[in-house]
């Protein structure tokens, strides 16, 4: 089906998204990346903005709240992933499999037949064994790196953020185009963070921003992988439940990037509990 296509194209971009974040976190900081990434973003979608015209004003508050939301998990995920290996975000940021189920059941009404409560099971297997690592792991990896637990709460926090956009990108797909949802909502981010810049004086080097390579192929990156879940969503018989299971397929690419380009220690226990959760994607979208 078209619809499950798309979402696998996001999944395995977003795993590459967060391969640039780090990229990009390595030579500017958190706001900076943010800003000149939201704003070059949308630069790119200018062209569809005659696409994007005719929106109710309601539709604009709710495209507005939900890049508030966005704006908020955005942060959170900025601060983790800049203080953490890729490796263990990448299987942190699985957990949104499970507050997007629950609001897929508890606002859509959808249910879970035999396959899709297997497969949420995996997936909680999975980030179970990825906390509660045997003394034998711990001992194997002694130069891994100690994530501080508010870099974890951050992790946690833009998980659950993200499963609401997901659910809001869902509801408003019934009403309005995906030019109209990209271009709206990736105007309402540019204006928060210059916002959020203006109103804490946060010193920022907007040429060096503007000069980081991984910054440019974030945003471009972003902008297609976003289109595509959003045409996804706008597709009649597209499952939230479903599709937030396929959007974790990135995490192998987060993982692999972690043992073969930033060098990770214990790599290893987090490709199988990446592969436990992989395992249960497929079980619940059969």
């Amino acid at each position: 089906m078209m619809w499950i296509l798309l979402v696998l194209l996001y999944g395995v971009l977003k795993g590459v998204r967060e391969i640039l974040k780090k990229k990009a976190l390595e030579k500017n900081s958190a706001i900076e990346v943010l800003f000149m990434y939201t704003l070059l973003s949308f630069i790119i979608v200018l062209p569809d903005a005659k696409n994007a015209m005719g929106i109710e004003p309601r539709f604009c508050l709710y495209v507005a709240a939900k890049s508030f939301v966005i704006f908020l998990a955005w942060l959170f995920s900025f601060k983790a992933i800049g203080k953490m290996p890729i490796s263990l975000y990448g299987v942190l940021d699985l957990s949104r499999v499970m507050f997007a189920t629950l609001l897929g059941v508890a606002v859509l009404h959808e249910t879970l037949g035999i396959t899709q409560t297997v497969g949420l099971a995996l997936v909680s297997a999975g980030l179970l064994l990825l906390k509660y690592r045997p003394p034998s792991i711990r001992r194997a990896a002694p130069g891994a790196q100690k994530v501080e637990t508010r870099y974890v709460v951050m992790a946690f926090a833009s998980c659950m953020l993200n499963a609401v956009s997901g659910l809001l990108d869902k509801l408003l797909m019934k009403d309005i185009n995906s030019s109209q949802l990209q271009f709206w909502y990736m105007f309402f981010l540019v204006l928060m963070y210059l916002l959020l810049i203006l109103v804490t004086r946060m010193p920022v080097d907007f040429k060096s921003a503007a000069r980081n390579k991984w910054v440019w192929l974030l945003s471009m990156i972003f902008v297609i992988a976003d289109r595509a879940l959003f045409i996804a969503n706008g597709i009649p018989g597209s499952r939230i439940t479903v599709m937030t299971l396929l959007k974790q397929a990135g995490c192998i690419v987060t993982i692999l990037a972690g043992r073969f380009l930033f060098k990770e220690k214990g790599t290893a226990h987090k490709m199988v509990c990446a592969l436990i959760i992989v395992a249960g994607i497929v079980v619940g979208v059969l």
